[in-house]
């Protein structure tokens, strides 16, 4: 089984994930995706992963969440993924990608979950 962690390693949420997964044995590819972002159709194919709504993935008390608009009602999902892919810091940290699975580190343990299935 292989695993993705988009992992910015100045959260310590992000940093206490992977030291769980390296716990177990787990090393997983990592994605720091504030130097590299993910297209939209990567943020999107995750989204269908985690398979909750588009904003479970996303940093909404960022400030870029409300300068662009995106606390506003009927905000499209595709506008959802244009904004995490110009602007990286509005994505949830951490997030484990195995297969067509997914799971937001928050807590850090729930990555663990994806470890146990």
């Amino acid at each position: 089984m292989t695993y993705l962690l988009w992992h910015n390693p100045r959260c310590s949420k992000s940093r206490e994930a992977l030291a769980l997964l390296r716990e177990r044995g787990c090393e997983p590819e990592i994605l720091e995706y504030l130097k590299h972002p993910p297209h939209c159709a990567e943020i999107e194919r995750v989204a269908r992963a985690l398979g909750a709504p588009v904003k479970s993935m996303m940093r909404t008390g960022e400030p870029e969440f409300a300068q662009l608009g995106l606390d506003e009602p009927g905000v499209s999902d595709a506008a959802l993924f244009a904004a995490m892919a110009g602007h990286p810091r509005l994505i949830q940290r951490p997030i484990l990608v195995s297969g067509e699975r997914a799971v937001v580190g928050r807590p850090p343990e729930r990555v663990l979950d994806l470890l146990d299935d």
